[in-house]
Order: C-alpha cells, then sequence, then structure tokens
C-alpha cells in the first residue's frame, strides 16, 4: 500500500468558508498533520496511527476513509455535499 492509496470515495470537510475533498491516505495524514495539537487527543492518535498502519499496508484504507469521516464529522467539519445534474436540453 502507499500513502497515495486512493480513499473509496472523496471525503469533503469544511474549513472556514471553503470544502476540501481528501480523496488519498497521504491527503488525510497531512490533514492529521495540520491538526492543532491542542485539539489532540486519543481519537486523534489512534486515526494517525492507523493512517500509518494503512501506508504501510499493515491496515484497511477503507477503515481508515470511515474513521476519517466520523473524526471530522465529531468535530462539526463533516461538508455534506450534494452533486447535481445538469439539464441538458434536448436538440
Amino acid at each position: 500500500m502507499t500513502p497515495n492509496a486512493q480513499l473509496n470515495r472523496p471525503i469533503c470537510v469544511q474549513r472556514g468558508y471553503l470544502v476540501e475533498e481528501v480523496k488519498t491516505l497521504d491527503e488525510v495524514l497531512e490533514y492529521l498533520e495540520s491538526w492543532p495539537q491542542e485539539l489532540r487527543g486519543v481519537a486523534y492518535e489512534t486515526l494517525y496511527r492507523a493512517c500509518r498502519e494503512a501506508a504501510a499496508g499493515r491496515f484497511p484504507v477503507s477503515a481508515v476513509a470511515e474513521n476519517f469521516r466520523r473524526f471530522v464529522k465529531r468535530h462539526h467539519m463533516l461538508a455534506e455535499t450534494h452533486r447535481t445534474r445538469v439539464h441538458q436540453p434536448a436538440h
């Protein structure tokens, strides 16, 4: 497994007015490394270790993705996006 392993689906994270799509294991690690030191706790440490284990091929990337989604949701940063279809008029 590599840190560039794709998540099964992007996870949209709200950062202020911006929504960032996290699509790879490497992006999850980058996000966690930027997490404020004073907010790091057991959930953070567990998720970070799981990411490292997944990067080494010893933990499922799908489990990291689900736990990352839960982590950002717990911190009210999960952005719910709805894909809309653009109507193309018939010619």
